[in-house]
């Protein structure tokens, strides 16, 4: 089992860890801020500096309560203590996309009822899938403009856990499905934009909506019935 340290704490940019299992070319940590692909975030990046030698960390993987970091370079042992360092520069873009789609997700729930299918974050780039019959190009000015509106007010952001039942009771149903997870996920972890925003996300975010920039709405598709696709730059 790897402490999943990110979950509370998305600043730390260099950690301390210990070894606790190697299986071919990854190696599990007893914890770890390097975040692993999943939700629409790619992993975190970064490198381990073990024994004097700097090995790269070039994908990391969740795989139920473990967290699997790929290693390209000379493996370590069981046991080792290791520091690891993250791409900082990687990581603080996918969490200001990662809260920029927050807060529009927000809007398009808001204006149109619209539930979000699915992301991808990227460093360049980033989309959402949302379930709306909406097609209509010229209301793209109202939903950036009214999104930036959102993103300048600086609301705080808190991440936190939750027992899953109280999760349920507090996190809008039409919005994260959490009677979907599996049943042995017992704690949510939450992420409340203070004053605008609550859902359940595993993700990386910023602490306060600032941060984020300036949004672009850049492409909008229609990806079939009720289904549509925004493409967004931050600025």
């Amino acid at each position: 089992m790897t402490e999943m340290l990110y979950l509370l704490d998305c600043y730390r940019r260099e950690f301390e860890a210990i070894v606790t299992c190697v299986r071919g070319d990854e190696i599990e940590l007893d914890k770890t801020f390097f975040y692993p692909e999943s939700g629409g975030q790619p992993s975190d990046l970064g490198t381990i500096l073990v024994n004097g030698n700097e090995v790269k960390v070039v994908h990391a993987r969740k795989e139920g309560e473990r967290v699997w970091h790929k290693i390209e370079g000379e493996m370590p042992s069981m046991g080792d203590s290791v520091r690891g360092i993250i791409d900082w520069t990687r990581r603080y873009t996918f969490m200001r996309y990662h809260t920029a789609l927050h807060m529009l997700s927000r809007v398009l729930y808001d204006e149109f009822r619209a539930g979000i299918t699915g992301n991808q974050i990227g460093l360049d780039k980033s989309r959402m899938d949302f379930a709306t019959d909406m097609y209509d190009k010229e209301k793209i000015s109202y939903i950036e403009e009214k999104t930036n509106l959102a993103i300048a007010r600086n609301y705080p952001i808190k991440l936190y856990v939750l027992p899953r039942q109280e999760a349920m009771s507090v996190v809008d149903q039409n919005r994260t499905r959490i009677d979907l997870l599996p049943a042995q996920i017992d704690k949510i972890r939450i992420v409340e934009i203070v004053g605008y925003d609550f859902e359940a996300c595993g993700g990386t975010h910023l602490s306060s909506t600032g941060e984020i920039g300036k949004l672009r709405i850049t492409k909008i598709e229609n990806k079939g019935k009720n289904n549509k696709r925004m493409e967004i730059v931050l600025e």
